[in-house]
């Protein structure tokens, strides 16, 4: 056994079975050692759609996938989806090919500094020395980012340590992943808060927005009367009827502001105090009203379904059950497309149990607001900010959940960053369905210009923000990576693209034209 096949087996033994790639010539050993049969390998055209799909995968399976990126360059390719990543705190586990130890002393092409670049984004960085310590850095990358929050960590494989003859794996002593226990005086200081009766907002974030976490957050926000929030984005929400409803806060920093004004108190879980996405000149870094005060009581590494269990109890309230979000059944909208017929739309067509990943920040304004008694299904978010996660993320999420449909909402200047994810979703046959919402511009950026006060854009500052010249053909680039696709132009039209879409198996293409 070689080296990269110690690392392969290493990994499928501590629970990675899927490997999102994008090979080099340094990487020809790892990818022999991907033949064996327990580690699925998926090939990517783009390294940030490797990093993306591995992150979609841990958000619907809290385990971490691996990638496999060629050299720094490779790495490079993939770190805006590495930043959204360990935004949300998804675990992955990243391999990065590197020329072998004899060869780096002669500078060639492609060197660089590996290290230096994944250290910012990266929890944990090794290289791997040698093929015999090759199983033991691997069960540590993989401990890694198993540990809550999910951690990125980051291996750098020279060529010389795949190819070497290994000897008999050693691994560090085994260790289950746990969370941490909050802490009994928080809990009680919280209940103290809770039992004043004055106006409070619990905001949920990461592990807290599904599962036991929700559902006992719902029992306390009955039993007190506090309100469920979310920041604006989230990483993943179970929504629609029958689960325990959470009010987002908005983007914008003035209607932030106005839903915020009433709290005297906002209770974090797993997330901190809402701030803008952005400075914007005389406005407010902080969303909260002067006076409001700010509560932990999950810390990001800390047991949410734990903690609420605790509070319950420090309330006297383990009987009292949750309120949860009643069915709305939507009727199939007509007429023009706009963002509430999009939502309705979307409502109205959304399957139960579906996975929604959201990246339609414009044209997707009104959709969480109107679909929340929709059938229940996951919502998933952008929780770094950096464009062309959608359909990555979809990617993985979909071959982490192949019984669900997943819907893919994008604006096309995002889609653009990484479409090449749609050819990954036909090789693998997932069902995904793709809505591309084609304004032919940037939109979102139309209004940044305005919010930033940098007066009227001229015409060169507008053609900078457009992509009508000339307009993307969809639907040619959709067939040329084996995806079908069609295009909608009325509310109607696209509900029944969307139900059309969920009746056959694979991927599917719908392009919004608006």
């Amino acid at each position: 056994m070689n080296g990269a096949q110690s690392l392969v087996a290493t990994l499928v033994d501590q629970g990675v079975d899927i490997c999102f790639a994008n090979p080099g010539t340094s990487e020809m050993h790892f990818l022999s050692a991907l033949e064996n049969p327990r580690m699925r390998s998926v090939l990517c055209l783009f390294e940030g759609v490797a990093t993306g799909a591995a992150d979609g995968w841990y958000r619907m399976k809290d385990t971490p996938a691996s990638t496999l990126l060629h050299l720094g360059p490779g790495l490079a390719n993939g770190l805006a989806n590495i930043h959204n990543a360990k935004r949300a705190s998804s675990g992955m586990v990243n391999i990065i090919g590197e020329h072998s130890s004899s060869h780096l002393k002669y500078d060639p092409p492609l060197s660089s500094d590996i290290e230096g670049l994944a250290r910012p984004l990266s929890h944990w960085v090794r290289r791997a020395e040698s093929a015999d310590t090759i199983a033991w850095d691997a069960a540590k990358a993989v401990a890694k980012a198993s540990e809550h929050p999910g951690q990125i960590a980051t291996l750098i494989l020279p060529g010389d340590t795949s190819w070497q003859e290994a000897g008999a794996p050693v691994l560090p002593p085994a260790a289950k992943p746990a969370r941490k226990v909050p802490d009994a005086a928080r809990i009680e200081h919280i209940a103290r808060v809770l039992r004043s009766g004055e106006p409070t907002l619990i905001i949920l974030a990461n592990k807290a927005t599904r599962g036991a976490a929700l559902e006992r957050a719902g029992r306390v926000a009955a039993a007190t009367g506090a309100r469920l929030g979310s920041q604006f984005f989230t990483a993943r929400i179970e929504r629609g009827a029958g689960r325990v409803p959470i009010e987002r806060i908005p983007y914008a920093v003035a209607p932030a502001r106005e839903f915020l004004k009433d709290f005297k108190h906002i209770v974090t879980v797993e997330t901190k105090e809402p701030v803008a996405f952005f400075s914007y000149p005389d406005k407010p870094s902080l969303l909260k009203p002067e006076g409001t005060l700010v509560h932990p009581l999950v810390e990001a590494d800390e047991d949410s379904a734990l903690a609420f269990a605790m509070l319950l109890d420090a309330l006297g309230a383990t009987h009292t059950a949750p309120r949860l979000q009643p069915r709305i059944e939507t009727p199939v909208p007509t007429g023009a497309l706009n963002p509430v017929s999009i939502a309705h739309a979307l409502a109205a067509a959304l399957p139960e149990d579906c996975i929604v990943v959201d990246e339609s920040l414009t044209t997707g304004r009104e959709s969480m607001g109107l679909t929340i008694g929709a059938a229940p299904h996951d919502l998933i978010n952008n929780m770094g900010g950096s464009i062309g996660y959608a359909t990555p993320v979809a990617t993985g999420a979909a071959l982490a959940c192949p019984d669900r449909r997943v819907f893919c909402m994008v604006g096309d200047g995002s889609a653009m960053y990484t479409i090449q994810s749609l050819w990954t979703q036909a090789r693998e046959g997932l069902n995904i369905t793709t809505i591309i919402f084609a304004n032919n511009s940037y939109a979102i950026l139309k209004a940044e210009y305005a919010n930033m006060g940098a007066g009227t854009p001229g015409e060169r500052a507008l053609s900078m923000i457009d992509l009508d010249r000339p307009r993307i053909d969809w639907q040619a680039m959709a067939t040329s990576m084996g995806v079908p696709s069609v295009a909608v132009d009325t509310a109607q039209a696209f509900h029944q693209a969307m139900v059309d879409s969920t009746r056959e198996a694979g991927p599917r293409l719908i392009v919004v034209r608006l």
